[in-house]
């Protein structure tokens, strides 16, 4: 099974969320330009977003987890 061109571009999530890291560190830190910064906060909000579809997703799989031991109880 390949995976499509979009899953291949995703970060994993620990990835995501290091870079993530970073993007708020520099942000903090100050020192960039307006243009700079503006790039930077685009970049943390799709970095977010990937973070949360992945932890949406294990709450999915847990979900669907515990419906299927509560329907073997």
């Amino acid at each position: 099974m390949t995976d499509s061109p979009a899953e291949q571009d995703t970060p994993t999530y620990e990835a995501a969320r290091e870079e993530l890291i970073e993007v708020v560190r520099t942000l903090e830190a100050g020192g960039t330009t307006l243009e700079e910064s503006l790039a930077l906060w685009e970049r943390g909000e799709r970095l977010a977003q990937v973070c949360q579809a992945w932890l949406d997703g294990a709450r999915q799989r847990l979900d669907a987890v515990i419906e299927g031991s509560d329907a073997t109880a």
